[in-house]
């Protein structure tokens, strides 16, 4: 089983985006010494709660700082920019820590539609501009150029030694559909859609064609995990995700809250059926029954490596989570020499 890492860089209400960033990096070191696989960072914009907005920034950060672990975006918001750019990007990041970045990419615009229009005024948002620039993206990447092609004038620069790993993320089973003719791999969000996982990444299996970077089907899934030493514990960690993802919903960008204030909080039925329906979206509990409970998803997904974000207003907390993660599946810390 391999275990990997999404990290939004959350704000605790209160607290700031550079204290969110400094307690990413360090997150990313321990990460590192615990044996996770991968280490992605997001990208979102105007959201007030999450300080993740250039994941190629952050990313270029952090794999400085650590020492084996894979680094790179969960993902990039391919709809928000130009696919030359973004290869060049991932290009250099390539060149500086060869064989440890990924490029993850995703269809959405990690914004509302006024944000994505002024990122990128030139956007259509029609559907099939995707699989053009994932097509123009991997012909950058790779140096090669269809006949006629823009690429056959224009390359992307620095040329890399390697060509970073390339990942679809989807929520839905379209984009999946899209990763398998373009022969990348796939990680399914189940922590923002918990219905249809399974057969979207059986779809992806079957009609995925070997590309340059991949010669096989690689599929993984991600999952909010809480995951503390007692019952009670893990139940007061739900409880201010529930919140936050009450939150997310209605637009409210104040922040992780924390327990003592979620507790004083009287909840609409409505309400109360969005939390029932939302804890589909996330593993809770003490070690034993995470791993159980991820065990399960991974055979449902038939995958063999989960993508976990943990949130929680202690940062404490969520350090313990990922430590307990890792012992639970005994993870093996990595040595340096």
């Amino acid at each position: 089983m391999k275990l990997s890492v999404l990290d939004q860089s959350p704000l605790r209400k209160g607290g700031s985006a550079r204290q969110a960033v400094l307690e990413t990096i360090e997150l990313a070191k321990l990460a590192d010494e615990l044996g996770y696989t991968r280490y992605w960072v997001s990208e979102h914009h105007n959201i007030q709660g999450l300080a993740g907005s250039t994941p190629e920034v952050l990313i270029s950060h952090l794999a400085g700082v650590t020492k084996r672990i894979r680094v790179g975006s969960g993902g990039v918001m391919l709809p928000n920019h130009s696919a030359l750019k973004v290869a060049e990007n991932f290009r250099m990041l390539e060149t500086l820590f060869p064989g440890r970045i990924d490029l993850g990419l995703g269809r959405a615009s990690g914004s509302d539609r006024l944000t994505a229009s002024i990122l990128n005024p030139g956007a259509q948002f029609v559907r099939n501009d995707f699989g053009q620039q994932l097509l123009d993206l991997q012909c950058f990447l790779t140096d090669r150029a269809e006949e006629d092609s823009i690429q056959t004038k224009v390359k992307a620069i620095p040329k890399a030694d390697t060509v970073p790993e390339l990942w679809i993320l989807t929520s839905s089973g379209e984009s999946g559909l899209l990763a398998a003719h373009f022969g990348l791999a796939l990680s399914f969000a189940h922590f923002i859609n918990p219905i249809g996982g399974p057969n979207a990444v059986k779809a992806y299996r079957e009609r995925f064609r070997p590309s340059e970077t991949l010669a096989f089907p690689n599929a993984s899934l991600g999952i909010f995990v809480l995951c503390a030493e007692t019952e009670k514990k893990a139940e007061e960690l739900q409880a201010v995700m529930d919140r936050q993802l009450l939150n997310i919903g209605k637009g409210i960008s104040e922040g992780v809250t924390c327990y003592e204030e979620v507790i004083q909080t009287d909840y609409s039925d409505f309400e109360k059926a969005v939390i029932l329906q939302n804890r589909g979206r996330m593993v809770v509990g003490t070690p034993d029954k995470v791993k159980e409970d991820i065990i399960r998803l991974t055979k449902e997904y038939e995958v063999e490596e989960v993508v976990v974000t943990t949130i929680t207003f202690d940062f404490e907390d969520r350090l313990r989570s990922y430590r307990l993660l890792a012992n639970a599946f005994d993870l093996k810390p990595a040595v340096f020499i």
